[in-house]
């Protein structure tokens, strides 16, 4: 039986809980709290930060593989752990471009991609001559561990980004990109085994409030040069890197119908949750696949649509939404998923549900996204 270390012990670490039983994998988990979701479908756990190298170490002797829930790691740490012998999937060179976002820009730039224009704050002394070719307004962006809108700034004028950029000692930190007007955003998970094959999952709508990801509808409406551009972008990606196991590709679709890569999360990734109950293989047993050497599972939807809504935290509170978690639950085709975290607080992801429809109707899939929503939020 293969034991996967998993770097993280979150929702997305959990949620390979019912992937390893099926698959016959052990899950030995790195995290710092009793109470992380992954906890409780483990069979060992590594207490600790997942920055902390040594206790990735201990991990590492417990496991045949390491993977990994988020990307916030030490990668020169651990790459002292890959001269010991300890196998990483993916591997740490396929995780280095992509970490900090202006690198990640660069990588995507020289493969060809198409992304929006960018460039790093070197000193404020060059930076009006450099935002000559940008028009406000634009985005300003944390280079490391921003997610779900952390980091993330759009700036209206000259004097707000000034005022933006003399509040933070190391300026170097940001990274500068042109602000995109699209029209929708959509995603793709695709996956790639140790021995090259890819498999590419359909590509979703996803929808966002407040730069975090409310509701994902897959398949997205989009025409079928746009679904080819998506997945032809994810093909180059993962084979330029040589990747193994599931990674997350977050896209704009333009108003004139170009589509640019926004953002690369090397792991699985909200916007494939919908795969648990609507894909013949869910991303999460997709990735256990891929990181154990076995051979991919179909990808294909089981269904006409589906949608996926995050249950969010509204409020601070230590419920556990019983009666709104029903009432979803009652809803025909409904499956909740709930992440047994303790407490509530805004924007946090406490679960997720979703809705699968037996035809294909965007129209209908976007109001039942919305009457799902007015179960979760109060008015």
């Amino acid at each position: 039986m293969k034991r996967v270390g998993v770097i993280g012990g979150g929702q997305l670490a959990w949620m390979m809980g019912d992937a390893a039983k099926k698959l016959g994998v052990e899950l030995v988990v790195q995290t710092p709290s009793k109470s992380d979701p992954a906890v409780a479908i483990a069979q060992d756990t590594v207490f600790a930060s997942i920055d902390d190298a040594k206790a990735t170490e201990l991990l590492a002797q417990k496991s045949d593989v390491i993977t990994f829930e988020n990307e916030f790691v030490n990668l020169d740490a651990l790459s002292l752990l890959t001269n010991k012998g300890f196998i990483f999937r993916p591997k740490l060179a396929a995780l280095a471009p992509l970490l900090d976002k202006y690198h990640q820009r660069c990588y995507l730039r020289d493969l060809g991609l198409p992304v929006p224009q960018f460039f790093a704050i070197d000193d404020t002394e060059n930076l009006a001559s450099k935002l000559e070719h940008l028009d406000f307004p634009l985005v300003l962006k944390s280079r490391r561990h921003g997610y779900d809108g952390q980091g993330t700034f759009i700036i209206q004028d000259l004097t707000s980004l000034q005022q933006k950029l003399s509040q933070t000692a190391n300026q170097s930190q940001f990274l500068i990109e042109e602000f995109v007007p699209f029209e929708r955003e959509l995603a793709v998970i695709a996956a790639r085994s140790v021995n090259g094959e890819v498999v590419i999952y359909p590509v979703v709508e996803t929808q966002q409030e407040q730069q975090v990801c409310r509701r994902v509808i897959a398949p997205a409406d989009i025409t079928p040069n746009q679904i080819g551009q998506s997945r032809a972008i994810a093909h180059t990606l993962l084979n330029s890197l040589e990747a193994v196991g599931v990674f997350g590709i977050e896209l704009f679709l333009t108003v004139d119908g170009k589509i640019l890569v926004n953002e690369i999360a090397p792991r699985t990734h909200n916007s494939g949750h919908f795969s648990i109950d609507a894909c013949e293989t869910s991303q999460f047993e997709q990735h256990l696949r891929a990181v154990c050497g076995l051979p991919l599972g179909y990808p294909t939807l089981n269904c006409g649509m589906a949608i996926m809504v995050n249950l969010l935290g509204y409020e601070n509170s230590d419920s556990d939404y019983q009666s709104q978690r029903q009432q979803l639950a009652a809803i025909p085709q409904a499956t909740v998923h709930w992440y047994g975290k303790t407490e509530s607080r805004l924007g946090r992801k406490l679960g997720h549900v979703t809705v699968l429809l037996d035809e294909y109707n965007p129209e209908a899939a976007n109001h039942l996204a919305h009457a799902l929503e007015s179960i979760w939020y109060p008015s």
